[in-house]
């Protein structure tokens, strides 16, 4: 598969902590692409580099054929196609989903200039498109606050999804979650990898196993080991870690 984003001896340092030191990674076309580790191993911090909300103290970020987008401003990492959700829902409540998806789909800063422009055709087919693929439809002109948790969590999905990214970065998506829900939130990243890229940084362990492409270890902020589930499970490295930490 081709490569969409290639990580090149990344360190991030907090007043001369290494947050994540020296991580060298691949992000591949249309994979579902976990990060996890023991709190603190630098899952959130790697994701902060990607997306621009922090500055690594050296190494190099490559997306597409953008070149290195450590260089470039969080909004333009954005518009080049990486989106990001963060742990905590952040909807509007106070308007429709469908309006959120819409506020998404225009990019625009203000509710009110979504709520008084006109989008085009070809926007609102891909909004109809997105809410189905998260099950939303039927509860388009509702507000997020009838929402159940996990429906906000694919509401968020959607909103960015719903701008056409390359790439999609997600923070425990199923944090808070049932089984069920769980096994939902999964087959919708499936659905998403059709057409983006999807990183996830996770403590679900059976979520991870079930959709998991491609899983990277990380342990006080370098890479242990990387692969497919089966492989990393088996590894001592992990084993170690993870029983010395109490699973987490």
């Amino acid at each position: 598969m081709d490569t969409v984003l290639e990580i090149k001896d990344l360190t991030v340092s907090f007043d001369g902590f290494k947050a994540v030191n020296d991580v060298s990674t691949a992000v591949k076309k249309g994979d579902i692409h976990f990060f996890i580790g023991p709190n603190g191993a630098g899952k959130t911090t790697l994701l902060d580099a990607i997306c621009g909300r922090v500055k690594p103290a050296a190494g190099s970020i490559f997306f597409k054929d953008c070149g290195d987008v450590t260089k470039l401003a969080e909004h333009e990492i954005v518009e080049r196609g990486i989106g990001r959700k963060f742990q905590v829902p952040s909807v509007f409540n106070s308007i429709t989903v469908f309006e959120n998806m819409e506020l998404a789909a225009e990019k625009k800063r203000t509710i009110f200039s979504t709520l008084f422009s006109k989008l085009s055709q070809e926007q609102m087919e891909r909004i109809e498109y997105v809410l189905n693929i998260i099950g939303l439809y039927e509860k388009r002109f509702e507000k997020p606050a009838a929402l159940s948790h996990g429906e906000k969590q694919w509401l968020e999905i959607g909103m960015l999804f719903v701008q056409q990214p390359e790439i999609m970065l997600l923070d425990e998506p199923v944090a808070g979650m049932g089984r069920k829900e769980t096994d939902k939130t999964g087959e919708l990243l499936k659905e998403i990898a059709k057409d983006c890229s999807v990183v996830v940084v996770e403590h679900d362990m059976d979520f991870v196993r079930d959709f998991a492409s491609t899983v990277t270890v990380l342990h006080e902020g370098t890479l242990l080991v990387e692969g497919d589930m089966e492989e990393v499970q088996k590894d001592p490295r992990v084993i170690e870690v993870y029983l010395g930490r109490g699973g987490e």
